[in-house]
């Protein structure tokens, strides 16, 4: 067990160096970062990440993408009478906003601040500030204040310490957590 924990370490520790790598680029591409903004492992900014602007105290989870363009352009530029056709916009995500994993944003979209994107949303028109979309496409869920309400009746009550040592935590959890489930619909 030992070993295969410690091959996990050193692959998982060579994905964040390289996602590292990779911001920095896009950075030095034109990407616009806030402070404090938060990307993982796996999101693509595209290949014009200058197109794309996120703000402060942003969190967007693994696997996002940011699409600048379309792709298809491509192949209707082999239509008669297409052959000039581009297509480019820009991305603007707000501040304190939740991107979820995997979730696709497209060109021309602008995401208010304090929004929430459900995971695995695909996102093709903007978000209003304070909102809530999921889905595919991504379509209004509600306020972000029924969210947070929502949140705050199911918070599970731990002992905030724990938040310093994930390993306690973890076992907190393990030990503590009930086994319920949401029910059928």
């Amino acid at each position: 067990m030992m070993i295969y924990k410690i091959l996990n370490k050193i692959s998982t520790t060579i994905q964040d160096i390289q996602h590292s790598i990779y911001v920095k680029v896009c950075i030095n591409n034109g990407l616009k970062l806030g402070k404090n903004a938060v990307v993982r492992n796996n999101v693509s900014f595209g290949s014009e990440p200058f197109l794309v602007e996120i703000g402060d105290e942003t969190r967007i989870a693994s696997g996002v993408t940011f699409v600048t363009h379309s792709g298809a352009t491509i192949n209707i530029r082999k239509l008669e009478g297409y052959e000039n056709v581009r297509n480019f916009g820009r991305i603007k995500v707000g501040k304190n906003c939740a991107i979820g994993s995997n979730s696709v944003i497209l060109q021309d979209v602008e995401i208010g601040d304090n929004c929430v994107l459900g995971a695995n949303s695909v996102l093709s028109e903007s978000m209003p500030e304070h909102t809530v979309y999921a889905g595919n496409p991504a379509k209004y869920v509600c306020e972000i204040e029924d969210y947070a309400d929502f949140l705050k009746k199911t918070t599970v009550d731990y002992p905030i310490e724990l938040e310093k040592d994930r390993k306690k935590l973890n076992q907190w959890l393990i030990q503590n957590l009930p086994e319920k489930f949401k029910t059928a619909r």
